[in-house]
């Protein structure tokens, strides 16, 4: 694993996955590695009641109901359809949730204006075609088709990204189990195993793009993910991720949890600014989500080991803020100037701690980008 960028669940908590499974002695729907409970026991971590011999760490941080209903619909014939802003965790709870019930996460299409129906269904091998005719072996599967020959779960990201008629063959697909190849005169049909199941996620902020069709959306259960709005859900977030990128980088660094304190509420100042806004030309371009406070983080824990003592410090993550968020000049600039000077500024007056060396760092990083 340790010459991979960046490993799938399956293979980074793969240890973990095999315990469970070992232990696991509940019924488990189809073909599925784990049991329901312990697919949420996988993703959610374990408690005290759970009586578990070992402790199985969190790793998505949201409510119980979402991951639970989530479940029980790929035990259904249904697909998901994971459904939120961006930043809200849908990739990542699509990828434990596949991990754990097929340890398979890598079946994915993503959806772009370029996805097409073979992207979803299958295309070909043209020298083999060329020579030796179309067939099972000249035939490429997508990741869907091969989700549904092993019976495992397909993912689709980004689904409203796609096309009208990309989203209408996933239709059949989830109705009918089954894939026809009109080019084979015989072998012409792939049919799902059980335990197939797909999972899509859609960005909520892409509403009108390519809109699902009435079809499309009766054969999904929507999951709605909502932003993380509690303080204490969103620092378990942001400080299990920041581990993992300081374990990733071999970097050891400890995070002051003033800074972290500081970070979670220009966001929380941000967001509310961004609610009270009368027009989107008085909002930052950024979805100000618990991923973008991750990114931020990290620019600043990188460049502070390599360009500073090797420590985080206030000015560092107020520069690698307004880096990260200005991403409109000059609207997104007056914003956060606005921002330093009329929230930032006197809570350093009256609080001091780290706040007069963060406002120092963002008056810094807007004069240097102005």
């Amino acid at each position: 694993m340790s010459d991979l960028l960046r490993a799938p669940a399956e293979i980074k908590y793969a240890e973990e996955l095999d315990w469970l499974e070992s232990v696991d002695d509940n019924p488990k729907p189809f073909s599925w590695r784990l049991s329901p409970k312990m697919v949420r026991l996988f993703v959610l971590g374990s408690e005290r009641s759970d009586n578990l011999d070992r402790e199985i760490s969190p790793k998505w941080f949201g409510d119980r109901s979402f991951v639970e209903r989530s479940i029980v619909t790929l035990a259904s014939d249904r697909g998901l359809l994971l459904i939120g802003d961006p930043g809200t965790g849908k990739s990542w709870l699509a990828e434990l949730l596949s991990a754990a019930i097929c340890r398979s996460s890598t079946l994915v299409v993503q959806g772009t204006a370029g996805t097409t129906e073979d992207h979803i269904k299958y295309s070909w091998n043209v020298s083999m075609v060329i020579a030796k005719g179309q067939s099972r072996e000249s035939m490429i599967p997508s990741p869907i088709m091969t989700a549904m020959e092993t019976g495992a779960i397909g993912r689709f990201e980004e689904l409203t990204r796609s096309t009208s008629d990309v989203q209408d063959a996933l239709i059949s697909i989830l109705s009918e189990k089954y894939i026809s190849v009109p080019e084979l005169d015989s072998d012409g049909i792939v049919f799902a195993k059980p335990g197939f199941s797909i999972i899509a996620t859609a960005n909520s902020r892409d509403r009108g793009v390519n809109d699902l069709s009435s079809a499309l959306k009766r054969r999904f259960n929507f999951v709605r993910i909502p932003v993380v709005t509690n303080k204490k859900s969103e620092a378990e977030i942001v400080r299990f991720r920041t581990e993992e990128l300081l374990r990733r980088h071999r970097i050891e660094l400890d995070v002051p949890p003033t800074l972290l304190d500081v970070l979670l509420q220009s966001f929380a100042d941000l967001r509310a600014s961004a609610s009270a806004a009368g027009s989107d030309d008085e909002k930052l371009e950024s979805a100000l989500s618990t991923a973008e406070q991750i990114g931020v983080l990290e620019d600043a824990i990188l460049h502070g080991n390599f360009f500073g003592e090797r420590s985080l410090t206030a000015h560092t993550l107020a520069s690698s803020l307004v880096g990260s968020l200005a991403r409109r000049e000059p609207e997104d600039l007056a914003i956060l100037n606005k921002y330093l000077h009329g929230v930032v500024e006197p809570r350093s007056r009256e609080e001091g701690g780290s706040w007069p060396e963060f406002l120092e760092g963002g008056r810094e990083a807007i004069a240097t980008l102005s």
